[in-house]
């Protein structure tokens, strides 16, 4: 599944960009609030605009301090996967319970520096995995490749049947490293300017799609 990220987008035109990658499974809207990382992007507002015109599935990645407050809201607003931080959440199964009774599937993402294996107890309460392959906060950052371990681990405990989630990764991501984090493991991938910054995003997303398939099965 290929999850196009709003972040590389022209944020004034953000209903004619969901429209130039309608082809996509998700579209990843980044929330960033200042606090829990620096940068400030979106909010519900915005979200709940692009909903009504959005071809695509949103999928709301809450880089925000007490998601718990927050993150019920995008469900409720029609989001079909809501990720919050497992760094911000004092009660990540509470969350992910909120998340589902607004209509959601529910996402809980790790740093690259979060241990994955201190969450394992929890990822029973969620739908979505989401790994950082680069530090949450700003787009176009290059690919952390020492990741790739932890994907790795998340598709062996889904594939033996501990998890049942989808292992996507987020952060730089484009035609080389999804093929990595493919041959890992993951199944959803968020790409910034690799969709955003070609001429033509559709063909771009079938060309990613077909590069994770081919190491998937390769």
């Amino acid at each position: 599944m290929i999850a196009p990220s709003l972040l590389s987008a022209d944020f004034t035109r953000l209903a004619e960009e969901s429209e130039r990658v309608a082809d996509a499974d998700w579209l990843h809207f980044d929330v960033m609030d200042g606090h829990f990382v620096p940068n400030l992007t979106f909010g519900l507002p915005v979200m709940q605009a692009l909903q009504a015109v959005s071809p695509v599935p949103l999928d709301c990645h809450l880089m925000i301090e007490n998601p718990g407050r927050w993150a019920p809201g995008y469900a409720e607003a029609g989001a079909r996967n809501v990720t919050v931080h497992a760094e911000a959440c004092t009660d990540p199964r509470a969350v992910a319970r909120d998340i589902r009774a607004g209509g959601a599937l529910a996402g809980l993402a790790l740093k690259p520096e979060t241990s994955l294996d201190h969450y394992l107890d929890v990822l029973h309460d969620f739908d979505t995995l989401l790994i950082m392959t680069v530090e949450p906060g700003f787009g176009g950052q290059s690919f952390i490749e020492e990741v790739l371990p932890k994907v790795r681990r998340a598709r062996q405990l889904v594939d033996t049947g501990h998890l049942s989630l989808f292992v996507e990764v987020d952060g730089g991501v484009n035609g080389d490293t999804i093929e990595q984090a493919a041959e890992a493991g993951a199944d959803v991938f968020v790409a910034g300017s690799a969709v955003y910054g070609a001429d033509d995003p559709a063909k771009a997303i079938a060309a990613l799609r077909a590069r994770a398939a081919a190491a998937m099965t390769g």
